[in-house]
């Protein structure tokens, strides 16, 4: 059964934070700098990817096109500190599990992925936590 977290954002302190947050509640998780990463790693453990929208190179939006092509099955949760809501119904329109703003508190994290790996739309999806 998949249970690997995928984390995607290219601050160092906030890809450390979120993967703790992630294992400290019992996920294996792995972090990572970019989508171009993310993509070119193997991906048949990953139940669900946390990705930041605002990232250098490619963005999270392109990231989530190409992981869906793949692999359609691995929920996404966007994060992001910009929020706007255009980018909010692409977010939708891509089929997200939640998004979520910065800072994000750990109990609301950490509920949206495990609503995210049960395969549920988590009742925090598109809210400003």
């Amino acid at each position: 059964m998949r249970q690997k977290i995928a984390i995607v954002d290219d601050d160092p302190s906030v890809r450390r934070s979120l993967k703790r947050v992630v294992e400290a509640a019992g996920f294996p998780a792995q972090a990572y700098g970019s989508g171009e990463e993310l993509l070119n790693d193997g991906l048949d453990e990953v139940a669900c990817a946390i990705l930041d929208i605002n990232l250098g190179g490619m963005s999270g939006i392109e990231t989530r096109r190409r992981l869906s092509s793949k692999h359609p099955d691995i929920s996404v949760i966007f994060i992001t500190a910009m929020d706007s809501a255009d980018i909010r119904k692409l977010a939708s329109d891509l089929g997200c599990a939640a998004f979520l703003i910065k800072p994000i508190h750990g109990n609301v994290l950490v509920d949206t992925v495990r609503d995210a790996v049960r395969g549920c739309v988590s009742n925090h999806s598109f809210s400003l936590t």
